[in-house]
């Protein structure tokens, strides 16, 4: 069924005659009088009577119409809908994020985003890097942040930062008056751990192994969150990726560099297939700034 066919259909419905329809879709009467034929014959029933030189719409036109409008209405959603996604792109973007950037980077990006797409809705999630990926490669989510430990088989990925983990501790800590934390400083001393599978902690465990050191883990997390809200109630020290206290985000905590230098590293992932609208290309470019404006 030709698409051109139903609109002259409907123009003929609409204005309730042949030269009336071809004057609203600027053609010819003798080639509204064909389209209708040929529509005619490919449904195989009679649209309208013909009385007295006027087209009667019949039982069964006024049955089709109904459904043509149906139809015709759905036809322009999608038009305005292009027309929003050729201008804007998709008006929905979906990020998720590993802690570590989650709280800090991330919505630095999303406010930088907004205020300039202020019509665009965001859906943010904050999991674990394994979650994320999951989303990601589902096509569930546009965007995603994730540890380098994830699977990155099924997704697009790229290392999106490296920052050095910084050692966190109460202010008031007796370590806080180094201007260097090292493996002999957290001898016995009561520590924040990040979790097994953790690529820092993993580097952590070889570094502290090298050094003959054993520190006391207190506790065992992947969420680098967790060790500074800890840390700042007086807990213990931990290593942290720096984004999660950006912006002073934690108070009453200090940080010091680490020596040797343990660095973590992110991938930003997006589904095998996924397509570069505008607005992804301009989220993007907001989470790299952060990324930048942070340090790394």
């Amino acid at each position: 069924m030709n698409l051109r066919d139903v609109d002259v259909f409907n123009a003929i419905m609409i204005t309730g005659g042949a030269g009336a329809a071809a004057t609203l879709l600027d053609t010819s009467q003798p080639a509204i009088s064909r389209s209708l034929a040929k529509l005619e014959a490919e449904l195989g029933f009679r649209l309208f009577d013909r009385i007295r030189g006027r087209l009667v719409p019949t039982r069964e036109g006024e049955l089709f119409h109904a459904e043509v409008k149906a139809n015709l209405v759905g036809l322009d959603r999608l038009k305005l809908r292009a027309a929003q996604i050729k201008e804007v792109g998709t008006g929905t973007i979906r990020v998720a994020s590993l802690s570590a950037l989650g709280h800090g980077l991330v919505p630095r990006a999303i406010v930088a985003f907004s205020k300039k797409h202020p019509q665009v809705r965001i859906s943010y999630q904050v999991r674990t890097s394994h979650v994320v990926r999951d989303l990601v490669a589902s096509g569930s989510f546009d965007i995603g942040l994730a540890a380098d430990e994830v699977d990155t088989s099924g997704v697009l990925h790229s290392v999106f930062t490296t920052p050095r983990a910084v050692c966190i501790m109460p202010k008031n800590h007796r370590l806080s008056r180094k201007l260097v934390i090292t493996p002999a400083d957290l001898a016995e001393e009561g520590f924040l751990a990040l979790s097994p599978e953790d690529t820092v902690r993993l580097a952590m465990d070889k570094i502290f192994a090298e050094h003959g050191v054993k520190p006391r883990v207190l506790i065992e997390t992947p969420y680098g969150l967790t060790i500074a809200i800890l840390a700042a109630k007086g807990m213990g020290v931990g290593l942290v990726n720096p984004s999660v206290i950006a912006d002073g985000m934690i108070a009453g905590i200090v940080a010091r560099p680490f020596e040797p230098a343990v660095y973590f590293r992110a991938l930003i992932l997006r589904p095998p297939d996924g397509i570069n609208s505008a607005l992804i290309t301009d989220f993007t470019a907001e989470l790299y700034a952060a990324r930048n404006a942070l340090g790394d």
